[in-house]
C-alpha cells in the first residue's frame, strides 16, 4: 500500500438533507436528518465502500441529523466498532436564521455582505465566517493529532470540506464557500512527506461522486 502508515483523511459530505428539499437553512436546531433521495445516496456510497473493501481506523461524523444518519448508513461495511461524533464538525451556525427559508432571509435580516465582510454575522447569533473557518481549522487540527498515522473517516458538511482543503493546502482564506462539492462525495488527504507522518499534505481526490451514477440529481443549496 503506498500511503500505508502515513496519515491519511477523508471527508464525505453528508446526503441531501430535508432541509435542503424544503429550501431552509438548516442549522443545529432545524435538520432533521436525510431526504429519501439522501438515504438513497449513502447507501449507494454504503456499497461502494463494501466494494472497495475500505478499511479505516476511525470514523467521525457531525453531530447534525443529516451527517449522523449519513455515517450511520455507511458504518456497517467499514472495520468499526463506533461512530464519534464532533459537534465542531457541524456546518456554519445561522444562529437566528436556523429554520427559516431562504426566501425570507433577506427581509428578517436584511440585505449582508456575507462573503465581503467575514468578520460580521449576517444574523443575530450567528457564526462569522471568519469564526466559522477558525472553529473548523481547529477541529481540524485536533482530530488529526489524535491520528497520527492512521486512516481516518470524517462525515461531515460542504462548508467544512471548503475548511479542509483552505487549511490542510494552505490555501487563501477569503472565506466564501465556492465550491461544489457534491452530497456524498469523498474528499481525501494523505501526508505527502516520506520522512514524517505529520507533514505537507497532498490532496488524493476531490467530489469523487462515481458511486452516484445514475440517481436523480439532488438539489444542492445547503451544506
Amino acid at each position: 500500500m503506498p500511503h500505508e502508515g502515513k496519515t491519511r483523511i477523508t471527508l464525505i459530505r453528508h446526503g441531501e438533507s430535508n432541509v435542503t428539499v424544503d429550501r431552509i437553512l438548516g442549522g443545529e436546531k432545524s435538520c432533521t436528518g436525510l431526504s429519501d433521495l439522501g438515504r438513497n445516496q449513502a447507501q449507494a456510497l454504503r456499497d461502494r465502500l463494501s466494494n472497495e473493501k475500505t478499511n479505516i481506523n476511525a470514523l467521525y461524523a457531525s453531530t447534525m441529523p443529516r451527517a449522523m444518519e449519513t455515517a450511520k448508513i455507511i458504518q456497517p461495511v467499514l472495520n468499526v466498532d463506533e461512530l464519534l461524533l464532533d459537534s465542531e464538525l457541524v456546518e456554519h451556525r445561522p444562529g437566528d436564521a436556523d429554520g427559516k427559508h431562504y426566501d425570507e432571509l433577506e427581509k428578517l435580516f436584511g440585505e449582508s455582505d456575507y462573503y465581503g465582510r467575514p468578520h460580521t454575522s449576517f444574523a443575530t447569533g450567528a457564526e462569522s465566517l471568519h469564526g466559522f473557518h477558525y472553529r473548523v481549522s481547529t477541529a481540524l487540527e485536533n482530530l488529526i493529532g489524535k491520528h497520527v498515522g492512521e486512516s481516518v473517516m470524517i462525515v461531515c458538511h460542504g462548508g467544512v470540506i471548503d475548511v479542509a482543503l483552505r487549511q490542510l493546502l494552505d490555501l487563501p482564506r477569503r472565506g466564501q464557500f465556492d465550491l461544489w462539492t457534491l452530497n456524498t462525495s469523498l474528499t481525501e488527504f494523505v501526508v505527502g512527506d516520506a520522512e514524517t507522518k505529520r507533514g505537507r499534505w497532498v490532496l488524493l481526490r476531490y467530489n469523487d461522486h462515481a458511486h452516484l451514477a445514475g440517481l436523480p440529481f439532488a438539489t444542492n443549496t445547503d451544506s
